[in-house]
């Protein structure tokens, strides 16, 4: 048995960059340093019993604060290892990121930080800290007063006043500061007036038990387009299909198809799936409705992709379903172990 978070130290607030450290530049928004000073000044100007209400924190800045729409594996994987080497020492972790990616880095590191025993809040905001009606102040002070809950022990992204599971989320607004959505799971907690409010029963905490066992592979050799994303369209044919999966440095698809499982009635592209799958490929099969689950074999035009050998995402979303095959594929398993462990559930993900 590990001993549980101590609420009464400090929360780790971890920086990486995005649209709340950003600040102007000659040709435009980049990102910002000195964080720390930045944020304490913001978080200054709220009410006093608002103040009172934030528990202690540290900061901690990454040596390159990047826009997060150029992250890549490589970052997920660096962004997991800070957090296994820092958080015995803090009630809970904050991660600063910006929001293009953000769903994609609280998916894996859902998958990294399996059985994580205090909370690892992801937040962001819509506009810099400094902009004039910024949400920045909000989404940080909410995510602050989460990670001290000490029945959150899971990864999971706070914005707009809603706390959501990390590896459930999207982005679903390009400017709108209720920016993400959790389709088919409903929010953990979120502020109600001026408390947040966490769930009961919601929670991975809730439901599993036992100490952190977290999964830290090399997820450099699937960090250049080892794990691609094929959405289907009408029209599509197998050798466009084949010129992806084909290429021997592909080594997972996630496949975007129809409704709740379908794909064209056609033997040479379900062929191709096929003979990716025969070759170790993993292949998984969401919906391209962001609401529902996939169900092969409802429509005679869906059992292909089964008997292809593709697998089921259910209800995962796009971003955890990339997440998990690059996690799966960057560990040593069987072929068979790997597909056993895609239909697992592993953190509440599906």
């Amino acid at each position: 048995m590990t001993a549980g978070p101590d609420l009464d130290a400090p929360v780790l607030v971890i920086y990486t960059g995005g649209t709340l450290g950003m600040v102007p530049g000659p040709r435009g928004l980049t990102p910002g340093h000195d964080i720390e000073a930045r944020l304490r000044r913001a978080l200054a100007t709220l009410p006093p019993a608002r103040q009172a209400s934030l528990p202690a924190f540290e900061v901690l800045e990454t040596d390159r604060p990047i826009d997060s729409s150029s992250a890549t594996p490589r970052d997920w994987q660096a962004l997991a290892a800070l957090v296994a080497r820092h958080y015995r020492r803090h009630a809970g972790i904050v991660i600063l990121h910006g929001t293009d990616t953000l769903a994609w880095t609280a998916s894996s590191l859902a998958f990294q930080l399996q059985g994580i025993d205090r909370p690892v809040i992801l937040t962001g905001a819509m506009r810099p800290l400094e902009a004039e009606g910024s949400d920045a102040i909000a989404n940080v002070a909410d995510a602050l007063r989460f990670a001290v809950t000490a029945r959150l022990k899971e990864v999971a992204l706070c914005f707009a006043g809603q706390l959501l599971r990390g590896c459930r989320t999207r982005k679903w607004q390009t400017q709108d500061a209720a920016a993400f959505e959790s389709p088919n799971l409903t929010p953990l907690g979120e502020r109600v007036d001026d408390e947040v409010v966490l769930y009961p029963g919601r929670g991975l905490a809730d439901h599993q038990r036992g100490a952190p066992r977290f999964e830290l592979p090399d997820y450099a050799p699937l960090a250049a387009g080892g794990v691609v994303r094929l959405a289907l369209w009408p029209g599509i044919e197998a050798w466009q299909v084949e010129a992806w999966l084909g290429d021997e440095r592909v080594k997972g698809a996630v496949l975007e198809v129809w409704g709740g499982g379908n794909v064209p009635d056609d033997p040479s592209l379900t062929g191709a799936l096929a003979r990716a799958s025969g070759e170790g490929k993993l292949l998984a099969a969401l919906s391209q409705c962001p609401h529902g689950a996939v169900a092969f074999g409802g429509y005679a035009a869906g059992q292909g992709l089964e008997d292809a050998g593709v697998l089921s995402a259910e209800d995962m979303t796009p971003e955890a379903a990339f997440a998990k095959l690059v996690h799966l594929l960057a560990q040593p398993l069987e072929e068979s172990e790997r597909r056993r462990r895609f239909l697992t559930p592993l953190v509440g993900e599906r």
